[in-house]
């Protein structure tokens, strides 16, 4: 398992777009000189794909389809809950504005709706986040050491319980168990994006949990009927994440 998790984020990042289209595009320019249709036909695929990946209403219909999608948590199934838990989502090393790593776009959006959460509801957090497969060398602390001293010199809060060691979401469930069963704390909200959720929600069951899916971080329905259909670094972004998701989804 050491060694398939040390391989995912080299896999994902070739085999996803755009990693994936341009080894098309590659292996076109391979097939140039002998294969000449064939090259064309594969350039011709990778662009209209590349094209319609990097869309946003392409994107938003292809999460749709391959991803479920939950409900924003309600007031009464939050009280059903016994603690909290925040999934990690990564950690900016270089960020000469503080002085010190912080969290990346989708941890700290994660971070702030639990925070959110933890003041409506009064319940513990425990945040899971040790340093993922993909982490650098340089990298000496773990994203919950992170997280928590964000949410302090921000907002006050303290975060009750910190995962210091998981490497991915299936890690980030067992050890949460292994903290918060024995304090009979096994309702959680489960606080992460919504195209993480199915996948989460999944790991964390197997764990032990009764799952309160607390879903964040929406996909956005179409509403420019021009720009949603031109190319962007935003949307082709967003279809990494989903094909992601639907990947792990059919591996775990």
């Amino acid at each position: 398992m050491d060694a398939l998790g040390i391989l995912k984020p080299l896999l994902t990042t070739l085999l996803l777009p755009p990693g994936g289209l341009l080894l098309l595009l590659a292996l076109a320019m391979a097939l140039a000189r002998k294969h000449r249709r064939l090259a064309w036909t594969l350039v011709a695929t990778a662009s209209a794909l590349l094209w319609l990946l990097s869309c946003h209403a392409a994107s938003y219909g292809l999460g749709r389809l391959l991803l479920p999608s939950y409900p924003a948590v309600s007031a009464s199934d939050s009280k059903r809950a016994q603690a909290i838990v925040v999934l990690g989502g990564g950690v900016n090393l270089y960020a000469p504005e503080y002085g010190e790593p912080t969290m990346g776009g989708h941890a700290t959006a994660r971070l702030q709706y639990g925070a959110h959460l933890k003041r409506q509801t009064g319940l513990p957090m425990l945040f899971a986040g040790g340093k993922g497969w993909g982490a650098s060398s340089a990298q000496t602390s773990s994203e919950a050491e992170v997280a928590a001293a964000i949410l302090q010199r921000d907002t006050g809060m303290t975060i009750e319980w910190l995962d210091k060691t998981s490497r991915d979401t299936r890690e980030g469930a067992l050890k949460a168990f292994e903290m918060l069963a024995p304090l009979h704390k096994t309702t959680v909200l489960l606080v992460t994006n919504d195209w993480h959720m199915a996948r989460s929600v999944k790991q964390f069951e197997k764990a032990g949990f009764t799952v309160i899916p607390a879903p964040m971080g929406f996909i956005q329905p179409p509403q420019n009927p021009l720009m949603d259909y031109l190319p962007s670094a935003k949307a082709l972004d967003q279809t990494q994440l989903i094909l992601k998701e639907w990947l792990g989804r059919l591996l775990t």
